[in-house]
C-alpha cells in the first residue's frame, strides 16, 4: 500500500522535533522582545506607578503581590526556554531517533516529550529561584527600577564570582555532560522505557545544565534581566561552549575576561 504524505513525514521524526524546538524558541524570543517593548515604553515604572502589560504592577522596592511574583517567574521562565532550547536541541533529536528506532524494534521509549518536559521542569525551579532572587535585590536596592545592577560593587563582584566559577570542576562536570550527549546517556543507564524515568533522565540532564550555566544566568542582573542584547548574548555564548570542538577553552577564555572586568568595576568604584 503507499505510503501517504502524512505517513512520510511522521517518519521523519527529527524534522518534526527540530521544527518543533525551533517553534518553541521563537515563540519565547517573540514574547521576551514584545515584553521588554512593552516595558521600555512604560519606562520600568516602580511598585504603585503604571501597570505593566496585562494589568500587572512593576516590580518595584515594595513586597511583590502574588501576581506580581508570578508574572516575574513566566518571565524568566519563557526567558531560560529562549535561551537554551538552542543548545539542548542536540540531546532531544538523539532521544528522538533512539526512541524511533526502539519502537520499530518493538521495544518503545516514553514520548520524547516527557523527557522534554523533566528537562524544563529543572529550568522552572531555576526560574522559581532566579524569581526569588530577583526580590531580594531589588528589596536591597541593589537593582534598579528596569532590573539592572544599581552597584558598582554588586556588579564587580557578580562578575568576578562568574569568571572563577568557569575554572571550577564543577563547570568542568557539567559541561563535559552538556557538550556529550551520549556520554551522559551511558553515564545514567541509557533512556528509559517508563515514563518517570524518562521524565527523571531529563530533569537529571535539565539539572547538569543549570550547573553548567547558572552564574552566567546570574549576570542578566548586571546588564539586565530584560536587555535582549545581553539576553542574546549570554545566550549565544551558552551555545557556543557546548557545541564548538573548544568550547571548554572558550569557557575559561571568558572566566578570565569576566575576572577582570569585575576588578575594574571595583577598582573604579
Amino acid at each position: 500500500m503507499r505510503e501517504t504524505a502524512l505517513e512520510s513525514l511522521l517518519r521523519r521524526d527529527r524534522v518534526i522535533v527540530a521544527g518543533a524546538l525551533a517553534l518553541l524558541t521563537v515563540l519565547a524570543w517573540a514574547y521576551l522582545l514584545w515584553l521588554a517593548d512593552s516595558m521600555a515604553g512604560m519606562g520600568m515604572p516602580a511598585m504603585g506607578g503604571d501597570p505593566m502589560p496585562g494589568g500587572v504592577m512593576a516590580p518595584g522596592l515594595a513586597m511583590w503581590s502574588p501576581a506580581e511574583f508570578g508574572f516575574m517567574f513566566i518571565m524568566w521562565f519563557v526567558m531560560m526556554i529562549g535561551m537554551m532550547s538552542p543548545s539542548v536541541t542536540p540531546m532531544i533529536l538523539i532521544y528522538a531517533r533512539v526512541g524511533r528506532q526502539a519502537a520499530a524494534q518493538g521495544k518503545p521509549l516514553a514520548a520524547t516529550g516527557v523527557f522534554v518536559a523533566g528537562y524544563l521542569l529543572a529550568w522552572g525551579v531555576f526560574s522559581l529561584a532566579a524569581t526569588v532572587c530577583q526580590w531580594a535585590l531589588e528589596s536591597a536596592l541593589l537593582l534598579s527600577p528596569t532590573m539592572s545592577s544599581a552597584s558598582a560593587r554588586f556588579s564587580g563582584l557578580l562578575l568576578m564570582a562568574t569568571g572563577l566559577y568557569q575554572w571550577t570542576p564543577q563547570k568542568d562536570v557539567c559541561l563535559s555532560r552538556c557538550q556529550s550527549p551520549l556520554h551522559f546517556i551511558q553515564q545514567h543507564g541509557g533512556f528509559r522505557r517508563d515514563v518517570p524515568g524518562s521524565l527523571r533522565l531529563g530533569l537529571r540532564h535539565g539539572l547538569y545544565c543549570i550547573g553548567c550555566c547558572w552564574m552566567l544566568m546570574a549576570l542578566l542582573f548586571v546588564g539586565g534581566v530584560m536587555n535582549i542584547a545581553w539576553i542574546a548574548a549570554i545566550a549565544i555564548f551558552v551555545l557556543l561552549e557546548k557545541i564548538v570542538p573548544a568550547g571548554r577553552l572558550l569557557s575559561r577564555a571568558a572566566g578570565v575576561a569576566l575576572l577582570a572586568a569585575g576588578l575594574w568595576l571595583l577598582a573604579a568604584g
